[in-house]
This record gives C-alpha cells, sequence and structure tokens, in this order.
C-alpha cells in the first residue's frame, strides 16, 4: 500500500483506512448529489481509523470538493500533502475547521473526564460566524461519547437547527452512548475493525521492529484495531494481558499480594498510560471471556491459555454475570476518570468484583 501522509492524530493515522472504501465512497456520493447532510456519526473500535476518516471528510468539503477525478468528479477523499488546505489544517491556521475534544482542566492539571457545555456552546458560536473562506464551517467532535449531559443536550439543540453550510463530524468509539437524539440526527457510519491479516500487515509496515508473535498477539488483543494494537504495544500489552492472566488463572482465589503491588505501580505519578491500557485490557479479557463463552466467535489464545481459562470461568459462572461485570467496571472506571478517584481503588474494586464474580 503506498504512504498516505494524513494530519497526525496517531502512529496508526495512514493505514487504518484499510478496508473504509465503502465509508469513503458513501460521503462522495452523497456529495455529489449534493445532499450532503449536517451532521455524520462515525463510529466503531478505537485505532480503526475514524479520526482520519474525519480529517479526509473536512479537507474535502473544505476544498470544495477535492482534487478531480476520471471524468471530472472525485473518485477518492484523499488530497495531496502539498494541497494549501491539507497544509493549513495540518499547521493548524484554516479558520472554518474547529476540532473539539476532552481539555486539560486548568485547576488540577489532568485531563478533563468528559467534553463540557461551554465547547459546545462555543461551537454554536463558531458556527454562527460567516466562513472566512466564503465555504463550508467544518467541526469534528472526537470521542462524541464524552460529552457531559448538558454539553450533549447543547449540542442536540444546535442540530435541531443547523446552520446552513455547517458540517459535523461526530468520532464516537461507543455510539450506544449518545443520546438516541443526537443519533437520528446524524447520518451513521459503523467502521468496522480489519480482518486480522489486514490488520497483521499494517502493524508489520508500522511496527517493523516487533518479532510476529507479539504483533499477532496483539492483533488479537485489539480485535481488528491497528491503533489501538501499537498503543498496547507502547505501553506493553501483550506482557499486561500476560500478567493479568496469572492473577486471575485461580479464581475465586486471587494474591491481593500481587494486586496491591499492581495498584501501586499503576498509581505512580508517569503510569497514567499503563493505568489506562490496564483498565482496557481488563475490559477486553471480560468482553472476550463473555463472547467466547456465548459461542460468538472462534476465540484464539491472546497468551498461552487464554481460551481454557475461559472455559473454567463461564462454566461455574453464568454468562450475564461476566457481562454484568463488564458493565460495572466500565462504569466504576469512567466515574473514577470524571472525579479523579485513586487509580489503586479502582485496581483493588475491580479485581475484589471480580473475586465475588468468580464465587457465585
Amino acid at each position: 500500500m503506498a504512504d498516505d501522509p494524513e494530519v497526525p492524530s496517531g502512529p496508526i493515522a495512514t493505514a487504518t483506512l484499510i478496508g473504509h472504501d465503502g465509508a469513503e465512497q458513501a460521503f462522495l456520493e452523497t456529495a455529489a448529489a449534493q445532499r450532503m447532510p449536517h451532521a455524520w456519526l462515525l463510529s466503531g473500535p478505537r485505532g480503526i481509523g475514524k479520526m482520519t476518516l474525519a480529517y479526509r471528510m473536512a479537507r474535502f468539503q473544505l476544498s470544495g470538493g477535492g482534487d478531480g477525478g476520471l471524468f471530472g468528479g472525485p473518485d477518492s477523499l484523499q488530497m495531496a500533502p502539498e494541497h494549501d488546505v491539507f497544509r493549513r489544517i495540518l499547521a493548524g491556521s484554516l479558520g472554518d475547521l474547529q476540532v473539539i475534544e476532552r481539555t486539560l482542566n486548568e485547576k488540577t492539571k489532568k485531563m478533563r473526564g468528559d467534553i463540557v457545555v461551554d465547547q459546545i456552546r462555543a461551537l454554536g458560536r463558531f458556527y454562527s460566524m460567516t466562513s472566512a473562506e466564503g465555504g463550508w464551517r467544518v467541526a469534528i467532535i472526537d470521542g462524541a461519547e464524552e460529552m457531559n449531559p448538558n454539553a450533549a443536550n447543547a449540542l442536540l439543540k444546535l442540530l435541531e437547527e443547523p446552520p446552513e453550510n455547517s458540517l459535523l463530524l461526530l468520532v464516537s468509539h461507543a455510539a450506544g452512548r449518545l443520546l438516541p437524539t443526537i443519533r437520528s440526527r446524524c447520518r451513521h457510519l459503523a467502521l468496522r475493525p480489519l480482518a486480522e491479516a489486514d490488520a497483521m500487515a499494517v502493524l508489520a509496515q508500522q511496527a517493523p521492529e516487533m518479532d510476529e508473535g507479539e504483533r499477532l498477539g496483539l492483533v488479537r488483543l485489539a480485535e481488528g484495531s491497528p491503533g489501538r494494537a501499537l498503543a498496547m504495544g507502547a505501553e506493553g500489552g501483550l506482557q499486561a494481558y500476560d500478567e493479568l492472566l496469572k492473577l486471575v488463572r485461580n479464581l475465586p482465589e486471587l494474591d491481593f499480594a500481587a494486586v496491591h503491588a499492581l495498584g501501586d505501580r499503576l498509581n505512580r505519578a508517569n503510569n497514567e498510560a499503563a493505568y489506562r491500557v490496564w483498565i482496557d485490557l481488563l475490559r477486553l479479557w471480560l468482553s472476550r471471556l463473555a463472547r467466547g463463552g456465548a459461542g460468538l466467535g472462534g476465540m484464539s489464545d491472546a497468551v498461552a491459555g487464554e481460551v481454557a481459562l475461559a472455559g473454567r470461568l463461564t462454566g461455574a459462572v453464568g454468562l450475564d454475570r461476566w457481562v454484568e461485570l463488564w458493565e460495572k467496571i466500565g462504569g466504576l472506571a469512567m466515574r473514577a476518570e470524571r472525579v479523579n478517584l485513586d487509580r489503586k481503588q479502582v485496581i483493588l474494586s475491580a479485581f475484589m468484583d471480580l473475586q465475588s464474580t468468580a464465587r457465585q
């Protein structure tokens, strides 16, 4: 696959568009028919190229329709890096594009747990202004499900009366958490993860220093998301998953000395990224456990012994209990992020809930 430079939104920004041709084509056909909806929802797992696609859509619309195709109409959203719009977006100097995401809390010096209402109100002011270029105004909300209730309601009001020549691109890793009324006002493109072979090819391109076994393990853990696999790899995700499986392999018995040591390690000031990987891996393991136990897709070992452990645990405890635990730990992690709970307490609570579920 030829290189395709993109706005840098992570190390996988280019290659994850493999298999997204249908999404690009849907956008192109809509633009060609001059029936552009005011809002698009791009959903799917983390790391599969949703932000890359959003930037492509934004560049296309802000450039007035791209560079043209075989018969005069564009046949791709791809834009040369030398294009004026591409360069200005990359430099952050194009006034008709706004990107909204979680911001730093100036008081705590930590990332906010959600997108707040003031950011959405600022978006309304952005749309009410005249385009600096005389064309469209485009906004991207990255992690739209992270809007708090007030922000979501403010966005809904904006969607009910969209300004002319305005385009809103909602990027969501969990579209089910968005208000149904927001989803209903968007054209929805659900992006699928890559096939294992395609994801392996992306990792081989992006991380040639990895050996084949590590790439395979990360791809299986990331379930077709190369961006997620690379993020896990950067934080030692495969080794962490192996450590997790060793901690839970004797459930309902737990080595709480080891769990406390893990909590202390992840609670250090410079270990926030590793903590996030651990929470992600814990929920991922529970998800794989439940889906494997339900016979939804063939489960393969990401690390040795995973399938056998899943069989033992799902045979002893009903699947509904594991699904409930997956939801509970996800809710705990979200609350912890919003109110800056002690990371060690989150880890301890999660493992105690694991033990309690296994004993049932």
